[in-house]
């Protein structure tokens, strides 16, 4: 999947602007970058298109993952997006949706993993049979 096409799709999915929708992505992958382990980080990025790579970059003080629930993952994501917590769950949702169309399976299935089961209600609408593309 390029670049364009997976900020269309978060955009479609949360109803918003095409810059908006890249804004959101960027905040939802650099808090997974923070919740993944290091090698799990560089094997993401590499399957996901080059600007999409940036956020993704683990640094050597960062090779263990940080250990935080979904709460608190939806907090960072918010924060660093400038959205409220409702709007910041959403866009979480629509970010791993797109990201379980945009790579593999099997790497998608080693990063939920990683995740404690209190990510469930936002992992599992991308691993729903069906979560393709909502069209409006």
């Amino acid at each position: 999947m390029n670049y364009d096409t997976f900020v269309d799709q978060v955009a479609q999915r949360t109803a918003t602007s095409s810059s908006r929708a890249a804004e959101l992505i960027r905040a939802t992958l650099e808090t997974l970058a923070e919740r993944l382990t290091g090698g799990e980080v560089l094997d993401l990025a590499v399957q996901l298109p080059a600007p999409l790579r940036l956020p993704m970059r683990p640094t050597p003080d960062i090779e263990a993952a940080q250990r935080f629930g979904a709460a608190e993952f939806v907090a960072r994501v918010a924060v660093r997006a400038g959205v409220a917590e409702p709007a910041a769950r959403d866009a979480v949702r629509a970010v791993f949706t797109t990201l379980r169309e945009a790579v593999t399976g099997g790497e998608f299935d080693e990063l939920v993993v990683q995740l404690p089961r209190d990510y469930r209600d936002m992992v599992e609408p991308a691993l729903a049979p069906g979560a393709t593309l909502r069209r409006r």
